[in-house]
């Protein structure tokens, strides 16, 4: 009967999401958290705040404590998994010299990164599921994660420097631990979209797998992780001990992001406007390199 009431109350807190779809497997003390933002794949406020809603009834509820071991991050939109920051909105900002929401918002993109990135301060496996194109602030999500699956048609790319800015809000500090400095400036500064076998190669990518197939990997992974569970969270914290990404770190960058942001010119603006039609249209994404004046 207590696990009935656990479920209900469970299903009751998700209907309050409308960016999101999560789903509870007790089984594995799993969660999975689908991201579905409307009207544009991408970063939308709305699915910033779901998502921080939802880790708060993680933290807070002593109803759900230590029932989470593994949270799965995918998306409902085939093909894709998120195509960024919320690039209307930024033109708009900047157009309205309007600092404080546009910081506002880049600050509540790094608290849900930070959260994610620090296993919500939890012994949490955080996990991202990558079955489409994550691009600009989508795939800076995906690698905060502990452990990032792809499929092999996913791509992955910094878009950002097409318009003269930079990923701002986790993607130097989160790749330059992972895959070291000189790599995470040629993705940065590239604008290329590259495929999962080379994010895979770069090691990026923790495990490739085929299409179709990601959804078992993540289970296989959780098998894999339950042999020695208490080994790999321990040595996770100790990794963070010695070279870890801070929230101070995080805030700083994306001060410097803000304000780079507002020095776009109208020409900069346009070609972000261009980019909107992306997150918008199911358009698509070309697998060569993108530079400035060389998008379709």
């Amino acid at each position: 009967m207590q696990i009935q009431t656990n479920l209900q109350q469970q299903r009751s807190l998700e209907e309050e999401f409308t960016s999101l779809e999560v789903i509870y497997e007790e089984k594995h003390q799993l969660a999975w958290y689908y991201i579905k933002p409307y009207p544009r794949q991408c970063c939308t406020p709305e699915l910033i705040n779901d998502i921080q809603n939802w880790y708060s009834q993680i933290l807070n509820s002593p109803l759900q404590e230590k029932k989470y071991e593994y949270i799965v991050i995918a998306s409902k939109e085939k093909g894709i998994f998120n195509l960024g920051g919320d690039l209307n909105l930024f033109s708009r900002l900047i157009k309205n010299r309007d600092r404080d929401r546009l910081l506002g918002y880049a600050l509540s993109c790094i608290n849900t990164l930070y959260l994610n990135h620090t296993s919500l301060g939890k012994d949490v496996t955080t996990i991202s599921l990558v079955q489409g194109d994550a691009l600009g602030g989508g795939m800076e999500f995906a690698i905060s994660s502990n452990i990032l699956i792809a499929e092999k048609s996913a791509k992955m790319g910094m878009p950002e420097i097409l318009f003269n800015l930079f990923p701002g809000m986790g993607a130097y500090s989160l790749l330059s631990r992972k895959i070291g400095a000189i790599q995470a400036e040629k993705i940065i500064l590239s604008g290329k979209l590259y495929t999962a076998d080379e994010m895979f190669e770069l090691g990026v990518v923790d495990i490739l797998v085929e299409d179709g197939e990601g959804k078992k990997a993540v289970y296989d992974y959780i098998k894999s992780e339950n042999r020695a569970r208490n080994g790999i969270q321990a040595f996770r914290k100790a990794k963070k001990c010695t070279d870890s990404v801070t929230y101070d770190e995080l805030e700083k960058v994306t001060n410097i992001w803000v304000d780079a942001a507002l020095k776009l010119n109208d020409r900069d603006l346009r070609m972000m406007e261009r980019l909107v039609k992306r997150q918008t249209v199911k358009f698509p994404i070309p697998t060569e390199v993108m530079i400035p004046g060389n998008i379709p």
